[in-house]
């Protein structure tokens, strides 16, 4: 069974960038939405 959680988080398509779209260099299981250069510029 762990090998099938394995090949899941494998398998996770590229996160992309909640604002601009671009590829998220990071892990797929993590929060943040949105790119480094979104989120300097991004105000709160």
């Amino acid at each position: 069974m762990l090998a099938n959680v394995v090949d899941f988080f494998r398998n996770l398509p590229p996160k992309e960038c909640a604002q601009c779209g671009n590829k998220i260099d990071e892990q797929h299981e993590c929060y943040g939405i949105y790119c480094e250069k979104c989120n300097v510029d991004f105000e709160y």
